[in-house]
């Protein structure tokens, strides 16, 4: 009896160790990282791949709605912790003042897969002192879209090669605006909004409001800002624009009743104008920008100093970002790759039943591989905005240019001392 009753108990002991070794393992063993992101920002499918591909790791992903921005720079202002890992949009150079509350990528291993990412998207993410805070998920190559029939029935070259030949600088794409316009006899417009001119212009160049010692220096021979305002005041002169703005159903009916031939805009702009005008499918086309190739958005993803999961945190980024992951995101979701050998993909080459059967991608690929590395500076969005505002005013009230440019410098110059 008391052999049986001995037996019993190491039975009972083995039971609970057991059970023990059961409850606390997991606990012990799986490393939970917080994600930030927004709607289709990342693939949900590719986030739930995660935890198989990293048995010890499991994703909390938080899809923020409303104003992300704001989200994130409250979080910060407030010093709470906040998530492991962030998604940044565009505004990454917000951020660099605040770089010491992100970890420095390059001290995680980020210098092994910088070889895999296009230069100038790869240095968006980096400080001026060289602190690598965000990598790169999307980039945003822009091209111009326009209508290859209205073209065709104007006298224009139609072809997406001869376009690009003939109307390769913006001199020469507003000039075909104007011809366009006499045809039609002013029911079709050649361009949405002066605005996107001058956002689209600035966007091809590599020096636009401020120098990487964050001096302005728009209204010097160094930036590209006054050449671009001159162009979009040109398009404003000579009425070649709908006065439509993009995401509003004024633009999206104006593309649906081909009121409007042309627009130069980022890959992302195909979704956008494939659900806006339904009816004009088949007769769009791409080409390669007036004035050169510039990028237009893109975003990027980043660790915060508060996570205690560093380096299990960089091994998701890199999964994620990893070039085979960046095609299927774009199978998926239009993010257009920042890695350089996904631009080689076939899919690339994949014909597009709204744009006639081109194959766009082509179109991208190439503008996406010689962006020039621009630096924007924590301001840009404070002065891009000031000077949409004057534009806008020479637009739709006829406001005097050059009265309008000296309001832009003189409140741009206020706004940079507070």
């Amino acid at each position: 009896m008391v052999k049986t009753r001995m037996v019993g108990l190491c039975m009972l002991i083995l039971a609970m160790i057991a059970a023990g070794c059961g409850s606390t393992s997991p606990t012990e063993k799986t490393k939970t990282l917080t994600l930030w992101y927004w709607n289709r920002s990342l693939d949900d499918g590719l986030i739930k791949s995660v935890e198989q591909k990293f048995p010890g790791i499991r994703i909390n992903a938080q899809k923020i709605g409303g104003d992300f921005k704001s989200k994130l720079k409250t979080t910060l202002a407030a010093g709470s912790a906040g998530p492991d890992i962030v998604a940044f949009n565009d505004w990454v150079s917000e951020l660099f003042v605040s770089s010491d509350r992100f970890y420095d990528l390059y001290d995680l291993g980020a210098k092994e897969i910088e070889p895999d990412f296009l230069d100038w998207k790869w240095n968006f993410g980096v400080t001026p002192e060289g602190t690598m805070i965000a990598l790169p998920i999307d980039t945003g190559p822009t091209a111009l879209f326009y209508r290859a029939d209205l073209f065709r029935e104007a006298g224009l070259p139609s072809d997406p090669e001869d376009v690009h030949k003939q109307l390769g600088t913006w001199e020469s794409y507003l000039d075909a605006g104007k011809k366009l316009q006499d045809h039609f006899a002013g029911k079709v417009k050649m361009l949405d909004n002066v605005n996107n001119v001058y956002t689209q212009a600035n966007a091809q160049s590599d020096r636009i409001y401020f120098s990487k010692e964050d001096e302005f220096i728009g209204d010097t021979p160094a930036s590209s800002m006054k050449n671009a305002w001159n162009l979009a005041v040109k398009a404003a002169q000579l009425k070649l624009s709908g006065n439509a703005n993009a995401f509003t159903s004024e633009w999206s009916a104006a593309m649906n009743n081909s009121s409007i031939a042309s627009f130069v805009g980022a890959v992302w702009m195909k979704e956008v104008l494939e659900e806006a005008a339904p009816d004009t499918s088949g007769k769009w086309r791409v080409a390669r920008a007036p004035g050169g190739d510039g990028n237009n958005g893109g975003s990027f993803l980043a660790i915060m100093k508060t996570s205690k999961y560093p380096q299990e945190a960089f091994k998701v980024i890199r999964y994620l970002q990893n070039p085979d992951n960046q095609i299927q995101s774009y199978k998926n979701l239009n993010l257009f790759p920042s890695a350089a050998k996904a631009l080689d993909d076939p899919i690339m080459k994949e014909k597009e039943p709204f744009f006639g059967n081109q194959a766009t991608g082509e179109i991208f690929s190439e503008s996406a591989r010689n962006v020039k590395p621009a630096y924007f500076g924590g301001k840009y969005s404070n002065v891009n905005g000031i000077v949409g505002r004057e534009l806008t005013s020479v637009a739709l009230q006829g406001k005097n240019p050059d009265k309008a440019w000296k309001d832009a410098i003189s409140r741009i110059k206020k706004e940079l001392l507070r």
